[in-house]
């Protein structure tokens, strides 16, 4: 398994309870939906490096 960053993250109390909300409804943890919600906005961006790039990143994708 690739090793993955760790980076401590301040939101609002209202955002953070809306995630966790977000993420019980689709039977994720918190950290995994915020990773969802972090990939599916590079992919629509077109910011996200395809599967193997340069980073030899996983690429793989949530449902």
């Amino acid at each position: 398994m690739a090793k993955r960053k760790q980076y401590p993250l301040r939101v609002d109390p209202a955002l953070w309870e809306a995630v966790e909300r977000w993420a019980a409804d689709d039977l994720r943890s918190v950290n995994a939906q915020v990773e969802f919600i972090l990939r599916r906005a590079l992919k629509d961006a077109g910011r996200l490096r395809p599967p193997g790039g340069e980073d030899g990143g996983e690429g793989r994708e949530e449902a």
